[in-house]
């Protein structure tokens, strides 16, 4: 198991940080070229947010997915393509580095939680 805190695991810096949505895992909410701000504080995950994540079974990879339930002190994650399982489904439980609040581009909205 890799620790959550390993410094060769992806960082986010700030209380708020651009990432860049690629792949089509969490269509139809997020699309391939969608840019959000994700906060890395704030409250607590909650089931149905969409976070990005750390697979511990994959470090080097930061993820956008949809948490389902706590699992093991990290997250059991799924995109919202049942098409692709790129997920918690391949890669097991995964470490939440923040929380999805908003897509500024290209079309700017909230990106609503939905309850799994």
């Amino acid at each position: 198991m890799t620790d959550p805190h390993d410094a060769a695991a992806p960082r986010l810096r700030g209380p708020l940080v651009p990432v860049l949505v690629t792949g089509p895992s969490m269509a139809p909410t997020l699309r391939h070229g969608d840019a959000v701000l994700v906060r890395t504080g704030g409250r607590a995950v909650r089931p149905g947010d969409v976070v990005v994540a750390v697979f511990r079974s994959r470090p080097d990879l930061l993820v956008v997915k949809r948490a389902v339930r706590p699992q093991d002190g990290g997250w059991w994650v799924r995109g919202d393509n049942d098409l692709v399982a790129d997920d918690s489904r391949a890669y097991g439980v995964a470490d939440v580095r923040g929380r999805v609040v908003v897509r500024y581009w290209p079309r700017p909205g909230r990106v609503r939680d939905r309850r799994i």
